[in-house]
């Protein structure tokens, strides 16, 4: 089980860290912040990633386990879509870190994070894709497990990240943020080929 664990953290690190508002935001509290604060910040906006994947693996996955043709379009279709999102990191070329305004109160923070992560429109849908489409090809006691290691994966991810902030502010710049998309990209491609060939299993 434990090997489905660490299926779970790898594929979580490069759903979460691929550079995006949820990622800026973050970074740049760690960069402009004192770590009290920067850490504040990245604990919530953990609360609300882990909510959005749990929502997509248990809710797209559970409608797809109700239907061998859903699961089947799913899996193709996800499989997709998630080679296609890491070409598209690969290819990106993060701007530099844009300026946002973290001198916030606590509740105001609290609807940042939720805005950044939960009203965007493509983090929903590839969420579902990936988290479902990976739900639809694991084996049904091994679900558990596998969205534990992509909830400790959000956790690692923003705790980590705030932290190297913190200490090497000064070093966070463009490049760095594309070799992260670069790295993130490779692993999505991966992940998404094991997808198709969960599909390709299942129809011959």
């Amino acid at each position: 089980m434990l090997r489905y664990v660490l299926q779970g953290f790898m594929l979580g690190l490069a759903y979460v860290a691929p550079i995006g508002m949820q990622n800026l935001y973050v970074i740049n509290s760690a960069i402009s912040q004192e770590r009290i604060k920067a850490y504040q910040v990245a604990l919530i906006t953990i609360f609300f990633d882990i909510s959005l994947a749990l929502t997509c693996f248990f809710g797209m996955g559970l409608i797809m386990e109700k239907s061998q043709i859903l699961r089947g379009a799913i899996l193709l279709i996800g499989s997709l879509v998630v080679i296609y999102i890491g070409i598209g990191l690969i290819k990106s070329k993060p701007e530099e870190l844009e300026e946002v305004n973290v001198n916030k109160t606590l509740m105001q923070v609290v609807i940042a994070c939720f805005t950044v992560t939960w009203m965007n429109p493509q983090a929903l849908i590839d969420g579902s894709l990936l988290f479902g489409g990976f739900r639809a090809s694991l084996p049904t006691d091994a679900s558990s497990m596998f969205i534990i290691g992509v909830c400790l994966a959000s956790f690692s991810w923003f705790m980590g990240i705030t932290t190297i902030v913190s200490m090497f502010r000064n070093a966070i710049n463009a490049k760095v943020l594309h070799w992260i998309n670069i790295i993130c990209g490779a692993v999505i491609i991966y992940y998404g080929g094991k997808l198709l060939y969960t599909f390709i299993q299942m129809v011959i």
